[in-house]
Order: structure tokens, then C-alpha cells, then sequence
């Protein structure tokens, strides 16, 4: 009875690794290139007619990107003492990488309507500085009027 027992304790202990590594071996296709801490230089909306810059002076956003998760903060420098420009902003959750595409599935963020939605985006680096590029469906989520494409453009943060 103990040997069987062990035999499926042992199975089991090994199935579970498995599908661990399985999990592990989707997730650490990210190019490590794309993994670090970036600064926010540009972002840009495209809609059908116009193209609208999402940063505002005075504001600065951060992004960190692991081979499993990534992070972003946005806050104004005045640390809040200019009431005109008081801005923070937090959200983050675990990436894939798959066919070339970068996808993001936002697990928390302080504007929560956003939570729980997937993002996917082409990354390029070029030198320090990364462009991701996707489609925000914000109508297909209900967050907008139309749906927008996305380009952003981040430098590498030197340690």
C-alpha cells in the first residue's frame, strides 16, 4: 500500500512539474532584449482622422518588463503641488510572447474598467529605444468610440 502510495505521490509531483515547465518555457520566449526598465518618450493615438499624443509636459511614465510580468507608473514631477497637472497612474500583469506578438494581460491598474483585458503589440528596439505598436479595441471593450492604434516609443533606462 506505502509503494503505491509513493508511486502516485511521485506521479503526481512529476505532473505538476511539468506542466510548470510547460507554463515557463511559454512565457520565457520573450526576446531578453525587450526585458529592463523603459521610459515613456512618445505615445501616440491614430484614429480614423487624427493622431493625439497621450503625454502630457510635466508627467512621466515608467515601464518595467520581466520575462513574466510587466509594470507601468505614471506620475506628474511636481509630486502633486500643481494642482493643473496632478497625475498617477499604476497597473501591470503578466506578458506572453507568441507569433511575434508581445501580450499584455493587465491584471491590476488604478483605472479598474482597464483590468483584466489583453493587449497585444509588435515590439521593435532600434538601438536603446523600443516601439511597441498594437490596436487598442477600446470600443470592442467598451472604453472608447473606436477602436485606436497605438504607438509608443520608450528609451532604456541606464542602470
Amino acid at each position: 500500500m506505502r509503494f503505491i502510495l509513493s508511486i502516485l505521490i511521485i506521479t503526481m509531483c512529476y505532473s505538476c512539474c511539468e506542466e510548470q515547465k510547460e507554463a515557463q518555457k511559454v512565457v520565457s520566449d520573450l526576446p531578453s532584449e525587450f526585458v529592463g526598465t523603459w521610459q515613456l518618450i512618445s505615445s501616440d493615438y491614430h484614429s480614423k482622422d487624427t493622431v493625439t499624443s497621450s503625454m502630457k509636459e510635466g508627467q512621466q511614465m515608467m515601464k518595467i518588463i520581466t520575462p513574466t510580468h510587466f509594470a507601468f507608473f505614471l506620475n506628474d514631477l511636481k509630486q502633486g503641488k500643481d494642482s493643473s497637472n496632478v497625475a498617477f497612474s499604476a497597473g501591470g500583469g503578466t506578458v506572453e510572447f507568441k507569433d511575434g506578438q508581445y501580450i499584455e494581460n493587465l491584471q491590476y491598474f488604478s483605472a479598474r474598467e482597464w483590468e483584466g483585458h489583453q493587449f497585444s503589440f509588435k515590439l521593435e528596439l532600434n538601438g536603446d529605444t523600443l516601439t511597441q505598436q498594437g490596436v487598442e479595441e477600446l470600443a470592442d471593450l467598451g472604453l472608447g468610440e473606436e477602436n485606436l492604434l497605438l504607438i509608443e516609443k520608450y528609451i532604456k533606462v541606464k542602470n
